[in-house]
């Protein structure tokens, strides 16, 4: 190879560079792109966010429901909301089991609580799929745009300290802070709620016959366990938490919400997952 040839040949590999350039920054953009989208699929609440509970109103046998139960199993798993911890309740009430198909994970607690907050809102006739943010904005489970409007709103009004731990055989440690948003003259009242999430079912009759439906946050049990001060002491106490054998305990976590009387407003929450043993 002469001089002149090699010049020749340098110029077009520079060519073939520049050339590719941008094709290879593309590249390495849709590389980074995917692994983005694959962290947004499941990401854990920031540190330092204020717990948020969101809670839906649910029926297997409500046709209109499985959007919502996937948009709650969503938020909770995704996280969507820059500092605000979505705790996620799946309430099936058992007003729909008359109409066709029997859920196999409904309550008339679920029924009672959700009245309560009809009475809250003012008299609103209760309906699912319905979802509520800490007990102060209300509206149709399946509408993300709201519940990201919700969540948010609820994320930058600050909580107090709720600190929850295991202890041996079963008993779990909670300690909740001063409520100092709390409304004067109430008497805040402390719930504990045990939600499995990975749950299945194929539906046989109803609104939903042959579908199959999964459900995350799925209240098996909610309890009230105590009563708060509403003034500077707080609330500190030990209980225990039962767990049906046919529960999948490493599916389980125990909920623990502050929630006022008469506004139904939420003022403290917080989840930890069951022990494995």
């Amino acid at each position: 190879m002469n001089l002149r040839t090699g010049v020749v040949t340098v110029f077009a590999a520079i060519i073939v560079v520049v050339a590719l350039a941008p094709r290879l920054a593309g590249m390495k953009g849709s590389a980074t792109t995917r692994v983005e989208d694959g962290l947004a699929e499941a990401r854990s609440p920031d540190a330092g966010s204020t717990p948020v509970l969101v809670e839906l109103f649910t029926s297997e046998g409500c046709s209109s429901c499985p959007p919502a139960d996937a948009l709650l199993a969503r938020l909770g798993r995704t996280q969507p909301v820059r500092g605000a911890d979505a705790i996620v309740l799946e309430e099936h009430v058992d007003y729909w089991d008359r109409l066709g198909w029997k859920d196999p994970f409904s309550s008339q607690a679920a029924t009672a609580r959700q009245g309560e907050y009809s009475e809250a809102f003012g008299g609103r006739q209760s309906y699912t799929p319905q979802m509520i943010v800490d007990g102060r904005a209300e509206f149709v489970g399946s509408s993300e745009a709201e519940a990201l409007r919700a969540i948010r709103t609820a994320g930058e009004a600050p909580k107090p300290s709720l600190h929850l731990a295991w202890a041996s055989g079963g008993m779990l440690s909670i300690h909740v802070g001063p409520l100092t948003n709390a409304a004067r003259g109430d008497a805040p009242q402390v719930y504990l709620a045990v939600t499995q999430s990975m749950l299945h079912s194929d539906v046989k009759r109803g609104e939903n016959a042959g579908r199959a439906l999964e459900h995350d946050g799925v209240v098996r049990q909610f309890l009230a366990v105590g009563k708060a001060d509403s003034g500077s002491t707080g609330f500190s106490s030990t209980i225990a938490v039962d767990v049906a054998p046919e529960w999948t305990r490493a599916n389980l976590s125990a909920v623990i919400l502050v929630q006022e009387r008469r506004s139904r407003r939420v003022l403290a929450a917080a989840a930890i997952p069951f022990p494995a043993s």
